[in-house]
C-alpha cells in the first residue's frame, strides 16, 4: 500500500496514475475542499482510496498513514508571492516535518520525497548544477528554494533517524494539466500570445517522466540519495517559441531586459494591490528568468538503466494537442492578440 501526499496536485495525480496503472493499491490524502483534477480518468481515480487530511494535521496524517508501507510525499506548496511565504514555509517545512515524524512512529518501510531543483539553489553566475551542489544563501535563490531546501533537512534528519528515504529534484515539470495553475500556466500564456521572453536557461521535464522516475525510485534498493529529475536544458525563448508554434500562435519578439523586467513585476505587483489578481511575474521569479542555469541528470539515469527521458519538442506538442483539445471552438478561433 503506497500513500502519495499532494495526489490532487499536478505531479502528485499523475504520480498515482502510474501507481495504479502499475498495480499498487493506492491510498490519497485530498483536503476537504480539493477537487480531482480534470485531466486524469476517472477510472484512475476510482482505484484510490482517498481520505480527507492535511500534512498539516498530525491526527488524520496519522490514520492516512496507518498500514502503508511506502510513502510519496508530493505536497508542496509553490508560489513566488510574498503574500503566500508564510503558508508555504508552514506546508513546505512543518508539513514535511510531520509526514517524516509519522513515517517513523508507524514503521514506514521507505519515503520518496519530491523535492525540487530549487532546493540545490542557485548562483549569480548560473553554470552547471548536479547532486553535488552545496546550499548557499544568496538573493538569486526565492523563498520557495529556501522553504523546500529546509524540508529537505526534515527528510535528511529522518534518514539518520532510521527512515529509508530517497529525494527527487524535478526541474520545472510541463505537460497537460490545468494552465491556470502550477507550471502549466505557461502554456496559457504562449496561447494568449504573450509577446516577452527572457535571455535565462533552465531545465525542463515532462511530467510523465517525473511520475515514472518516481516509481522507480520508489521500487528501486536505492535509499538514502538524492536524484536531479531533468530531461532538457533550453533557452526561455526557445521554450516559448516551440509552444507557439505549436498553438499555431504568434511567437514572442521582445526580449527583456534587467529595467525592463523590474518595471514589469512592480506593475504586477501594482495590479495585485489594486484587484487582487495573482501577478504574472514577481520579484523573485523576474531573477529566475534571468539565470543561466544548467541541470545534469546523469546520475539518475546511471540509477535507472533503461530509463529515457521524452524529448521537450515531444513533450510540448503533446501538451498543446491535448490543450488544444480540451478548449472550446469559440476560445480556438478568436483573433489574436495586438
Amino acid at each position: 500500500m503506497v500513500l502519495v501526499t499532494g495526489g490532487t496536485g499536478f505531479l502528485g495525480s499523475y504520480i498515482i496514475k502510474h501507481l495504479v496503472e502499475k498495480g499498487y493499491k493506492v491510498r490519497a490524502i485530498r483536503r476537504e475542499k480539493a477537487v480531482l483534477p480534470f485531466y486524469i480518468p476517472k477510472e484512475i481515480f476510482e482505484k484510490v482510496e482517498w481520505v480527507t487530511g492535511d500534512i498539516l494535521d498530525v491526527v488524520s496524517l496519522e490514520e492516512a498513514m496507518e498500514g502503508i508501507d511506502q510513502v510519496i510525499h508530493a505536497a508542496a506548496v509553490v508560489s513566488f508571492l510574498k503574500a503566500d511565504r508564510k503558508n508555504m514555509y508552514l506546508v513546505n517545512v512543518e508539513g514535511t516535518a510531520n509526514v517524516v515524524n509519522i513515517a517513523i512512529e508507524k514503521n514506514v518501510k521507505r519515503l520518496v520525497y519530491i523535492s525540487s531543483v530549487a532546493a540545490l539553489g542557485r548562483t549569480a553566475h548560473g553554470g552547471s548544477v548536479n547532486e553535488d551542489r552545496k546550499w548557499e544563501d544568496n538573493k538569486i535563490n526565492t523563498h520557495y528554494a529556501k522553504s523546500k531546501y529546509k524540508a529537505e533537512l526534515e527528510v535528511w534528519r529522518g534518514s539518520a533517524e532510521g527512515l529509508n528515504t530517497i529525494i527527487l529534484n524535478p526541474s520545472t515539470i510541463l505537460g497537460y494539466g490545468d494552465w491556470n495553475s502550477s507550471s502549466c500556466a505557461i502554456f496559457r500564456s504562449v496561447y494568449n500570445e504573450f509577446k516577452w521572453y527572457s535571455p535565462g536557461i533552465n531545465g525542463f521535464v515532462d511530467v510523465e517522466d517525473v511520475a515514472k522516475a518516481t516509481v522507480l525510485l520508489m521500487e528501486s534498493n536505492i535509499s538514502d540519495q538524492r536524484y536531479i529529475v531533468n530531461g532538457d536544458n533550453w533557452h526561455f525563448k526557445q521554450l516559448l517559441e516551440t509552444m507557439a508554434s505549436n498553438f499555431h500562435k504568434k511567437k514572442p519578439y521582445k526580449e527583456t531586459t534587467p529595467a525592463l523586467i523590474a518595471i514589469a513585476w512592480r506593475m504586477e505587483k501594482l495590479k495585485f494591490m489594486l484587484n487582487g489578481h495573482r501577478p504574472l511575474l514577481t520579484k523573485e521569479s523576474a531573477r529566475i528568468a534571468h539565470s543561466k542555469t544548467y541541470f545534469e541528470n546523469a546520475k539518475l539515469l546511471e540509477a535507472l538503466k533503461g530509463f529515457s527521458f521524452t524529448p521537450l519538442q515531444e513533450s510540448i506538442q503533446k501538451a498543446c494537442e491535448k490543450y488544444l483539445a480540451a478548449l472550446p471552438e469559440a476560445q480556438k478561433l478568436q483573433p489574436k492578440a495586438t
